[in-house]
């Protein structure tokens, strides 16, 4: 068999990883079940469950077979939101049980794109393009309501994620030029940088035991994009910022870590590796 896809869990405290899945398959964007038992990923348009030892099942979404690696699950571990393409050929953010059963909409404008969930359960936020080529930041009720806009305009900004706390959103932005992280308060006060690399910084996931920071860089040159099959790295700082370590690098990108990746005790996080 030829191999594509390695799914990987890293943990801090050993440093070491192992693999729980490979296959020739194109899988991405791993994220852990509320018992830490088993994985959420895609794959071909749909997504999966994957236990921890076991093989891929594909989760019911009805008619959402477009999805692509912005999904999540609440903290309840209860329902699945999910970005897809098939209703409006735009990306658009669905609910559906984790149990499988028929997608609701959830955002109020297109397209919208799933990235994280507040620890309450009550807020999302997505990366929204609702005019041509021009990105934002956006939080929302999780039922789509009260839609707000907390950066629009002036780059590419993707790949929003709750602070443990709630307090804070952490993202990506080209607004300084390169592609750096940066933050906001989740009413759009008091944005700051975070990060000052010589790489292309993307996709910064806050632990849920409020420790860490953890994102995926590229080579400065890969510009404003995130492309797949490229030699990236994974990099870890404190939560409050400061002083950044490189965990190891490997063959990724796109795909390897989009949304929020961690175990639910904040000690281990899973990825995905490319051949």
């Amino acid at each position: 068999m030829s191999l594509r896809s390695s799914i990987e869990i890293y943990d801090l405290q050993s440093r070491q990883s192992r693999v729980v899945f490979q296959g020739a398959e194109l899988w991405e964007s791993p994220h852990f079940t509320l018992d830490g038992a088993a994985l959420i990923l895609n794959s071909e348009g749909r997504i999966y469950r994957l236990p921890l030892g076991g093989k891929p099942q594909v989760i019911d979404t009805g008619f959402a077979v477009r999805c692509n690696n912005d999904h999540g699950l609440t903290p309840d571990g209860q329902t699945l939101l999910i970005t897809d393409k098939v209703e409006y050929d735009r990306a658009c953010i669905y609910a559906v049980p984790l149990s499988g059963g028929t997608p609701l909409r959830v955002s109020a404008h297109l397209a919208s794109y799933y990235h994280g969930v507040s620890a309450d359960g009550a807020w999302i936020t997505y990366t929204g393009i609702h005019q041509k080529d021009v990105f934002g930041i956006y939080i929302s009720r999780i039922d789509g309501s009260d839609e707000r806009a907390l950066i629009v305009g002036d780059g590419v900004h993707d790949g929003p994620d709750f602070s443990s706390d709630g307090a804070w959103i952490w993202f990506n932005s080209s607004r300084s030029g390169q592609m750096q992280l940066w933050r906001v308060r989740r009413d759009g006060r008091d944005l700051q940088r975070m990060s000052d690399s010589p790489y292309a910084d993307w996709f910064p996931h806050p632990s849920p035991d409020g420790r860490h920071v953890l994102w995926l860089s590229y080579d400065a040159s890969v510009g404003h994009d995130h492309p797949r099959d490229q030699t990236v790295r994974l990099r870890l700082m404190p939560a409050e910022g400061g002083e950044a370590e490189t965990l190891f690098e490997l063959f990724g990108g796109q795909g390897t870590m989009n949304v929020p990746n961690w175990a639910p005790d904040g000690r281990a996080f899973a990825y995905v590796r490319y051949f």
